[in-house]
């Protein structure tokens, strides 16, 4: 059986075809990922957003809950 790579060294023009082949599926393959990072990127970017909502309201809660208690020992000392 005679292999691609053997043809390759004998063949020029064999050569140039199977290498056009093989950029082709790597420049394909390369795209897919690329969209793929762009996803993570996205997913990311969202998760991050909700994170910073999520803090937000937890830290106005603690705020609220001082204050609260703060006020509650004020009127007590009164």
């Amino acid at each position: 059986m005679v292999k691609a790579a053997d043809i390759e060294k004998e063949n020029l023009e064999a050569h140039v075809e199977l290498c056009q082949q093989r950029y082709e599926v790597l420049e394909r393959r390369l795209t897919a990922v690329e969209n793929k990072l762009e996803d993570v990127h996205s997913d990311i970017q969202t998760g991050n957003k909700s994170l910073i909502k999520v803090l937000i309201g937890a830290t106005g809660t603690i705020v609220a809950g001082l204050l609260s208690t703060i006020v509650v020992i004020l009127i007590n000392f009164q």
